[in-house]
């Protein structure tokens, strides 16, 4: 059974960039840079014949390419963090084409996304890093990327794990323009 999840590439540039911002924190646990992506939508484990619904819905999608740039690290959980992630400058092009996820995965009857759309790329998982670390952290990382072309989003499939990757696409699909 396939766990299932719509994204956007993270260009290789970009990637070195973030990459050279891990280490320096205790208690994370940094993603892989072949790993970095924004998730649009997080579908789940489902069977074959599902799996494949899905890929052919996507398949319908039709919109524009666009630009995304990230501005800025900071961390998800609070007071107890557990993420340290780039955030991605959010735009209408990309609102609107996650959202339009949104609006297929429920005519398919899955169950809506229970988590308000962040658009972000995980950087580092955390496990007992304070509140004080994590910010001291951040203090320190100033970060802004050049503005980067979408061209596609792509559907991934991953084993489950304590997350991370691997991930493996299994379909892309390309936007106009």
């Amino acid at each position: 059974m396939p766990r299932l999840f719509t994204a956007i590439e993270i260009p290789a540039g970009i990637g070195d960039d973030l990459a050279m911002l891990r280490g320096g924190l205790p208690g994370s646990r940094w993603i892989s840079p072949e790993n970095y992506h924004l998730t649009l939508r997080f579908i789940g484990d489902i069977d074959d014949a599902a799996a494949r619904d899905i890929a052919s819905l996507l398949d319908g999608i039709s919109r524009a390419g666009f630009d995304l740039r990230l501005d800025g690290l900071t961390s998800f959980g609070g007071n107890k963090p557990r993420a340290i992630v780039a955030s991605a400058a959010p735009t209408r092009a990309l609102t609107e084409l996650q959202a339009e996820h949104e609006r297929l995965f429920r005519r398919m009857r899955l169950a809506p996304d229970s988590r308000k759309f962040t658009p972000h790329v995980t950087l580092a998982r955390l496990r007992d890093s304070s509140a004080r670390e994590v910010a001291e952290y951040l203090a320190a990382q100033p970060y802004r990327s050049a503005p980067f072309h979408v061209s596609r989003f792509v559907l991934y499939s991953s084993r489950a794990s304590t997350g991370g990757g691997p991930y493996v696409m299994e379909a892309a699909y390309p936007l106009a323009g």
